[in-house]
């Protein structure tokens, strides 16, 4: 029995009635490798019965989200093991078995274990995800696939076709996004399920990351991984309308806080954080600032003369000013000394389960504070919780 296995059958927190939100909506950034903590978030929330509405993501975050949406809810956690078992390798021999027998060692051995892995993703890729290209991009024909990337993506489509029931995605059930970047104009574009068909391609261009990756057609336009533009969908969330009461749980794979490098390797993964960490607490800064204008401008207008709410000016300013309350839950991972700058690209079984068991973990004791799953209070009507902010237990 896998570690996750025997970690499902002694649950260590229940179900519970369904917060009092109009929506729960689970967010999911980009990482690669690091998606797998996304896959133990899933899984602790839905054995507390918090299954979304509205699931949104980017790059390895929108695999995820189609997981997700794709299956009933008594498959998915089921499905996103399969997915993650299938795209991981026991790199070390006798790791099947036992993945995490050779990491018992201390950082240093599992630092050298990690890097070696990485390697072997680069040079052989990971299975039902991405295979190298056996001619250099310089040698292919101009404008191919093989001209602009260095793998091939064609496994990954396959397996999303195999684990993802995209005909469930577009019935509506829960809603979908996932974003990506139009490489000709430069803009950042969401693929929903209220205005697309999502289909494969939508999930491949999603996290179609260059020079990695090849780019992905969808309707005569080419598009790159969304996490060029930005690595987290929260605004997208947030902004999109109609507004609803929404109990959020934003899941990062970067942390946007660090220490100062010592040495270049550190220079190297601390970069790699900050770029792709998308300043998540900026983000959510400025929601709570837009949350908390808009429940001002609503007190406001509330106090205006019958004789001034009349007209568009009113209408546009009603409109502007619905009064909606937010629970943002920050759930980031917390990567390990021994993670380097490659731990994106780090496809071994023992850190998968390892990345797993962190999600699992962090949101089984985020979920023990009651607040979390209750209506904020506050003047603004914005609440937010970030474990590693508010303190571990």
């Amino acid at each position: 029995m896998s570690t996750v296995e025997a970690q499902r059958q002694n649950k260590t927190h229940r179900a519970r009635p369904r917060p009092p939100f109009e929506q729960i909506a689970l967010v999911l950034q980009g990482g690669g490798a690091l998606g797998a903590y996304q896959a133990g978030v899933y899984e602790a929330l839905a054995e507390a019965d918090l299954h979304p509405d509205w699931v949104a993501g980017i790059s390895i975050g929108a695999v995820n989200t189609a997981l997700i949406a794709g299956n009933a809810p008594q498959e998915r956690v089921g499905k996103l093991r399969e997915f993650w078992e299938s795209v991981t390798t026991p790199f070390w021999h006798g790791a099947r078995q036992n993945p995490n027998q050779f990491v018992a060692n201390g950082d240093l051995v599992r630092s050298y274990m990690n890097e070696m892995s990485a390697a072997f993703a680069l040079t052989s890729g990971a299975p039902g995800f991405f295979t190298p290209r056996l001619s250099v991009p310089w040698l292919a024909p101009a404008g191919t696939p093989s001209a602009t990337s260095y793998y091939d993506t064609a496994p990954l489509r396959q397996t999303l076709e195999r684990l993802v029931d995209f005909d469930r995605i577009n019935a509506g059930e829960m809603r979908l996004s996932v974003g990506s970047v139009n490489i000709r104009t430069g803009n950042f574009v969401y693929f929903d399920t209220t205005t697309h068909t999502i289909r494969p391609e939508h999930v491949l261009a999603s996290g179609a990351l260059p020079p990695g990756f090849p780019a992905v057609e969808i309707e005569g336009e080419y598009y790159w991984d969304g996490g060029l533009v930005s690595n987290t969908p929260l605004q997208w969330v947030m902004d999109a309308g109609p507004r609803r009461d929404t109990l959020a749980f934003q899941v990062d794979l970067w942390d946007a806080r660090g220490d100062v490098p010592r040495t270049m390797a550190q220079v190297q993964t601390r970069h790699k954080e900050i770029v792709y960490s998308s300043r998540t607490r900026a983000n959510s800064d400025r929601v709570r600032q837009l949350q908390q204008m808009r429940n001002t401008l609503a007190i406001l207008l509330e106090k205006l003369p019958p004789e001034l709410r009349t007209g568009p000016e009113f209408e546009i300013l009603q409109s502007a000013s619905v009064r909606k309350v937010h629970n943002l839950v920050h759930l980031i991972y917390r990567a390990q000394e021994y993670e380097g700058d490659s731990k994106d690209y780090e496809f071994s079984r023992g850190s998968m389960h390892a990345h797993w068991r962190a999600g699992y973990n962090d949101t089984v004791r985020t979920l023990r504070h009651p607040e979390v799953l209750e209506r904020p209070q506050n003047p603004e009507g914005f609440f937010t919780f970030d474990l590693g902010r508010d303190g571990r237990e």
